[in-house]
């Protein structure tokens, strides 16, 4: 992921001005890097390293979503809503 793409991410998922460690912020950049490795993954089948740490990726944006989900609904509705992660 180059710098410009994550400073747009940071941009549009940001809760306050100097915010870039937010939940919201995390759960997105990890989003989208899970979009790319998912990509690679579908060329190459037999990486297992990057399968390994997109195995790793999918469970910590689990537990951020998991500890957003109980501490703000509407937040976590609210961002899973813009992702479009779950149906």
């Amino acid at each position: 992921m180059d710098k410009v793409k994550k400073t747009e991410i940071v941009n549009a998922y940001k809760v306050h001005d100097k915010d870039v460690g937010s939940t919201e912020v995390q759960v997105a950049i990890m989003t989208s890097r899970i979009a790319e490795l998912t990509g690679h993954m579908a060329v190459h089948r037999h990486d297992h390293h990057t399968q390994r740490g997109l195995l790793k990726l999918i469970g910590s944006r689990r537990r951020l979503l998991g500890y957003l989900s109980r501490s703000d609904v509407a937040r976590y509705n609210k961002l899973i809503k813009s992702l479009g992660l779950r149906k």
